[in-house]
């Protein structure tokens, strides 16, 4: 026989409400009741029924994470970060779907309060703003992750990108590095404007002055680092330090300073941003950011289960601190 939340409720001497609230962790219920029918659940061995309590509770137990794109500019480690920290925080109180912006063609119908309870949205471009105008029109619970849209929607959660880079240029600087070149991740991405930003204000920091013909465009793609480096390699004098906006850029163009007969770092330094997987295992290892991509998922979800619980919207934009990693890419000069 299936238990159902009024056996639970039975058994507990609450309301079939106060069962349903203290399963999904309400702050509206004391933390030892909580306990106690958590308790009473898991010897019951009590699994929810999420048609039955989206019924009771007019509740679809759908949570949307939705990425500006999939097929540019998204990298695996990336997606798996934003997805790993997301699903942490809803486990199994709702159903995470996970989807494209790009997909939907401009038409958002689809996306409802009753098709989801809220909606976190994985800014990577200004072209997701038509997508978080409409989420907010619906009065669907909503969070921005990944780029400040406080005009946009009640709360966003970021990394501050800008002061990463910054210290990454700075350690490069202090290493005595004055011709720093920069290669660019997507343009259209707000993630890339931040990160130049940053770089540009480690140069003038030190009064060292900008030189445009250091500034090329990698797209955050492996091939995209490959192919501006080889650029870069062809300038006169070469840059000492490449601060790279990514990862897999600073791969590709690892690779293209090897092709040319010349090392990292002894010839060139080079630094990147996000900490992927693979960083700490390159040869030579990788001077980086850490992005905290998953703790930046995590919080998201967490307060968007919070305005959903409290059925308002709370009004903040929070920044996640990230760390620079000293390892073996970038050299004293």
């Amino acid at each position: 026989m299936n238990v159902t939340i009024k056996d639970i409720a039975r058994m507990a001497g609450v309301s079939h409400t106060t069962v349903s609230r203290a399963l999904n962790d309400s702050p509206l219920i004391h933390e030892e009741t909580k306990r106690k029918i958590r308790a009473i659940a898991e010897r019951l061995d009590y699994t929810p029924n999420y048609s039955a309590k989206s019924l009771v509770l007019a509740r679809s137990y759908h949570i949307g994470l939705f990425f500006s794109t999939l097929s540019m500019g998204t990298s695996s480690n990336f997606f798996h970060e934003a997805v790993k920290g997301v699903h942490s925080a809803v486990s199994s109180k709702y159903h995470l779907i996970v989807n494209a912006i790009d997909d939907y063609d401009g038409n958002f119908t689809p996306v409802t309060r009753k098709t989801f309870d809220g909606v976190l949205v994985m800014s990577q471009s200004d072209g997701d703003e038509a997508f978080i105008r409409y989420v907010a029109d619906k009065n669907i619970p909503l969070v921005v992750l990944n780029r400040n849209a406080e005009r946009l929607s009640p709360v966003s959660v970021l990394a501050d990108d800008k002061a990463g880079v910054f210290r990454v240029v700075e350690h490069m600087i202090l290493q005595g590095h004055r011709r720093i070149a920069i290669i660019e991740g997507k343009q259209s991405f707000k993630s890339s404007t931040a990160r130049k930003d940053g770089y540009l204000q480690a140069l003038e920091r030190y009064g060292i002055e900008t030189d445009k013909s250091l500034h090329v465009v990698g797209g955050y793609t492996l091939e995209g680092g490959y192919r501006a480096m080889k650029d870069l390699l062809s300038v006169q004098p070469l840059p000492t330090g490449v601060f790279c906006s990514s990862d897999e850029m600073a791969v590709g163009a690892m690779k293209a300073i090897a092709e040319k007969g010349l090392s990292v770092p002894d010839h060139i330094s080079v630094a990147g941003f996000d900490d992927d997987v693979f960083s700490a295992f390159l040869s030579p290892a990788l001077t980086t950011v850490k992005r905290p991509v998953e703790t930046i998922s995590r919080i998201g979800a967490e307060k968007l289960l919070a305005d959903i619980e409290r059925g308002a919207p709370t009004k903040e934009t929070v920044y996640v601190d990230t760390e620079l990693l000293v390892r073996e890419s970038v050299k004293r000069i």
